[in-house]
């Protein structure tokens, strides 16, 4: 993709080596893709990340959610922390439209199973949201299940940030937000290993905004800021390769929170920070018969290193999201202004 991210402007987050595309699909075997809906009537859309080429009801993978504020509708993750296992794709929407796209994933997900042969009469698909009703006509559910279903039929490692899919309509410390991503290279024992993030940034304030150290927010256009509050909510979803059970992802989601914090976000009353991480180590199939099955596992005194990426992603993640978005306006001809239509990197901004 030729879109300029927080690197092109010389905007460098931490210490560790992101991986070759520096998107969550640097670890082997995740694809996703969007669907955007992007009419007069509507700026929203639907993003699916499947975790792995195999399907995921026979080839579930370690999992954890962890909510940081429960401000949000998102259907799944009950089940998720329960049993530690994902068991579809994931996918986020707008908030009035879960309901559906749910249903649509359950088809999905029943209809493959059907063509290879697996019986699937329970499945707990995963569905986070943020409102974008800001921008977009949300009462009136613009993403149906023809949307959900392009948007797996344009999965691939590569995909595009900033205003699209979910990210359409969505609005991060009150400027245009939406979907942004990164990752990490992770050397352990002599092997590499990656960790990736995603984000749906629909959270912050303008004048908290901090950008690798420099609080800009202040110095920006408040005038221009399309919400002066804490509120729309952040989802994060962080995947890695390292052999993580379900309890030490569930201990790297927590991580999520430094990135947004170290951005300037003091999660809002009205703000759903709910945060998902899966690793592609050790699957487990259902049917299989043995009762005892061998896995590998991580050692608890080295959390540090994925402690330290995961902060890592999400903040650089957010960063992607907010240099690539675009100013946009809404069905109500309210208009979000793009971070790069109000400021220059580089360029000195007086009080």
């Amino acid at each position: 993709m030729s879109q300029l991210r927080a690197r092109d402007h010389d905007f460098f987050v931490g210490e560790l080596p992101p991986g070759r595309r520096n998107k969550i699909t640097d670890v082997p075997g995740l694809t996703l893709g969007h669907c955007t809906v992007d009419t007069s009537e509507f700026k929203t859309g639907v993003t699916v990340l499947l975790p792995c080429p195999e399907n995921p009801f026979t080839h579930k993978l370690p999992a954890a959610a962890f909510v940081l504020n429960g401000f949000g509708k998102s259907l799944g993750l009950v089940q998720v922390e329960e049993l530690g296992t994902l068991e579809t794709p994931i996918t986020l929407t707008n908030t009035l439209n879960v309901g559906l796209v749910h249903d649509a994933i359950v088809e999905y997900m029943v209809t493959r199973g059907e063509a290879e042969g697996i019986d699937v009469r329970s499945v707990n698909p995963v569905v986070c949201e943020c409102n974008d009703g800001g921008l977009n006509h949300i009462q009136r559910r613009g993403v149906g299940r023809e949307h959900v279903m392009a948007a797996l039929a344009a999965a691939s490692p590569d995909f595009e940030e900033g205003d699209v899919g979910a990210g359409k309509g969505m609005v991060c410390h009150g400027l245009k937000g939406g979907i942004g991503s990164a990752s990490r290279l992770l050397e352990v024992d002599g092997n590499c290993y990656t960790l990736g993030a995603l984000v749906l940034a629909n959270h912050g304030s303008m004048k908290d905004l901090t950008i690798c150290g420099d609080h800009i927010g202040p110095r920006l256009d408040q005038a221009k800021a399309a919400k002066e509050s804490d509120v729309g909510s952040c989802i994060v979803l962080l995947a890695t390769d390292l052999p993580l059970d379900s309890r030490q992802l569930g201990r790297v989601a927590k991580r999520a929170s430094v990135g947004l914090a170290r951005l300037g976000s003091y999660i809002g009353h009205g703000s759903g920070e709910v945060f998902l991480a899966f690793s592609t180590a050790n699957p487990f199939d259902p049917r299989a018969e043995a009762a005892i099955r061998q896995v590998s596992a991580f050692h608890e005194e080295k959390m540090d290193l994925p402690f330290r990426a995961a902060a890592e992603c999400v903040e650089e993640a957010v960063l992607n999201c907010l240099f690539t978005a675009r100013t946009c306006t809404g069905w109500d001809r309210k208009t979000v202004w793009s971070l790069l239509d109000l400021w220059k990197p580089g360029q000195s901004i007086e009080q």
